[in-house]
């Protein structure tokens, strides 16, 4: 799609469409795609395919995946291991200015560190009705009482992450079926 250049630019904001991008990078869709990456990586390691990367000033932070059956630990969630690799590359465990786009709406135990992380903003892809705490089941993200809330975007790449952990799930009851293989 071709943008349209507008001759009323604003005094100093002169610009030709040489200039202007053609693709928005920092756009949520782009990072939700980075983020889809990862859940894909988790697919194919036989994980529960989410994945989640965290951004500040339009570069990506951290990457990860679900490694809760490769690292045996019930909080290798993508967003603990996300949360965990930006603090370690700022140097501090407040990441106030950092948004974090994850393909599933974050559990209740990721909701709490995103919390207290301070993370700015999480945009997901699909809701989880059952047990998300970004307002599926609960919100805790903007739950009044906490010291800090995270503004929420829902519905980005929706439809790519249902799929994804549909056919996940769909397989694994198909191999359970079959005796495990």
């Amino acid at each position: 799609m071709v943008q349209e250049i507008s001759d009323d630019l604003p005094e100093g904001k002169e610009e030709n469409a040489e200039e202007t991008p053609i693709i928005d990078l920092a756009s949520d869709t782009f990072f939700m795609g980075q983020a889809m990456r990862q859940a894909q990586k988790a697919y194919l390691a036989e994980e529960v395919p989410v994945g989640a990367v965290i951004v500040r000033d339009g570069s990506i932070l951290a990457r990860s995946h679900n490694q809760v059956e490769t690292l045996r630990d019930a909080t290798a969630h993508a967003e603990m291991l996300a949360l965990t690799q930006a603090e370690e590359a700022l140097g501090d465990w407040r990441l106030t200015d950092c948004d974090l786009y994850v393909t599933k709406e974050p559990c209740p135990m990721c909701a709490g560190a995103i919390v207290h992380c301070r993370i700015r903003r999480v945009i997901f892809g699909c809701a989880d009705e059952k047990g998300g705490a970004a307002g599926g089941f609960i919100n805790l993200l903007q739950q009044p009482t906490l010291n800090h809330f995270s503004e929420v975007t829902q519905g980005v790449l929706e439809e790519d992450s249902k799929t994804l952990l549909k056919t996940f799930f769909l397989e694994a009851r198909e191999k359970k079926k079959r005796g495990g293989e």
